[in-house]
């Protein structure tokens, strides 16, 4: 035995036991995993399975393939209300991307300020909306938006903008866009705080040495601060792009499941909701909804991919 521990072989009981997955890591992971796996594995596959199948009068179900889908693409009574949906997705990301994470950009900039008192307190106050039910914030808004009894009018009057006023969640033309806007004044406090993380982990000795070289305020965060934070951008673009294609609750609490006025405010969240569990005189479809839900997957998909392959690889460079 000492010649052979002596040539490195180890003795077969202890390559065995170094060789055993440890239990106790499965132990940890199961209840999650259950969990995950009921409630969000399961349900997954079921609904993209669910989207190939078609019910008729009686209730029954058989295997359509992709029929549901080309009905959902060309079928008038369908594809209207799609790509309207889809369209309307595309403006409140579009909204969101530039209005939201710009105002994100700025704050972050703002509170990562060395000579800034109270930085503390302004994080707070502009995180606190995010913390807020959907529900409360959409109530509110309808409260300060409405023509005859809101308080937006006395404002805009206060300040000399009166004339600007307007119905503007009763109108096809500003509906979605200030709702957009109600989304964005609620949720800016997220990428302002994730950009303000990064923008602190910037070691000083950097900053410094651009000061130093010549370089003002906007060179320093142009050459130096920005590209650092690239990164950081991109995974707050692609959260907002997920989390826009995901949105319902706030469309929902405004503006209702008909998403008015006309449709102009609808988006696939709501397209979805009406197709599934009906609204009105729309009778639901359990097939049609898990067509769109699976639609939907489909685009977040695409859009993840396109990040993942065609912005991050770029970003990876930038990392510091």
């Amino acid at each position: 035995m000492s010649d052979i521990t002596a040539l490195g072989v180890q003795p077969a009981e202890r390559v065995f036991a170094r060789s055993r997955f440890p239990l106790h890591i499965a132990v940890f992971l199961a209840p999650a995993l259950v969990i995950y796996t009921v409630f969000s594995i399961y349900p997954l596959v079921d609904t993209i399975r669910l989207s190939f199948y078609s019910g008729d009068e009686t209730g029954a179900r058989h295997f359509s393939g992709l029929s549901n889908f080309y009905t959902l693409l060309t079928d008038p009574a369908w594809s209207g209300h799609f790509w309207n949906a889809l369209k309307n997705n595309l403006i409140f990301f579009s909204i969101h991307m530039v209005v939201q994470n710009g105002i994100g950009l700025g704050l972050a900039m703002l509170l990562s300020l060395p000579r800034l008192t109270g930085g503390s307190v302004y994080r707070t106050l502009l995180f606190l909306p995010t913390m807020l039910s959907v529900v409360i914030i959409g109530f509110i808004w309808q409260l300060m938006l409405n023509p005859l009894w809101g308080i937006a009018e006395k404002i805009l009057d206060a300040v000399g903008l009166g004339s600007f006023f307007g119905p503007w969640l009763g109108q096809e033309s500003t509906a979605l866009i200030t709702v957009s806007l109600i989304s964005v004044w609620q949720f800016v406090g997220i990428p302002m705080m994730l950009i303000y993380a990064a923008l602190l982990n910037i070691p000083d000795d950097l900053l410094d040495a651009a000061t130093v070289d010549g370089a003002g305020p906007f060179s320093v965060f142009w050459f130096v601060r920005l590209p650092l934070i690239l990164p950081t951008l991109g995974v707050v673009s692609i959260l907002t792009f997920v989390a826009n294609f995901n949105a319902f609750d706030l469309i929902y609490a405004v503006k209702g499941a008909l998403a008015g006025p006309n449709f102009s405010t609808d988006i696939l969240g709501t397209f979805f909701y009406r197709t599934f569990f009906g609204y009105q005189l729309q009778v639901g479809s359990p097939t049609m909804g898990a067509t769109v839900a699976t639609a939907m997957l489909i685009i977040i998909l695409i859009g993840v991919l396109i990040y993942l392959f065609g912005v991050q690889r770029r970003l990876q460079r930038h990392t510091f």
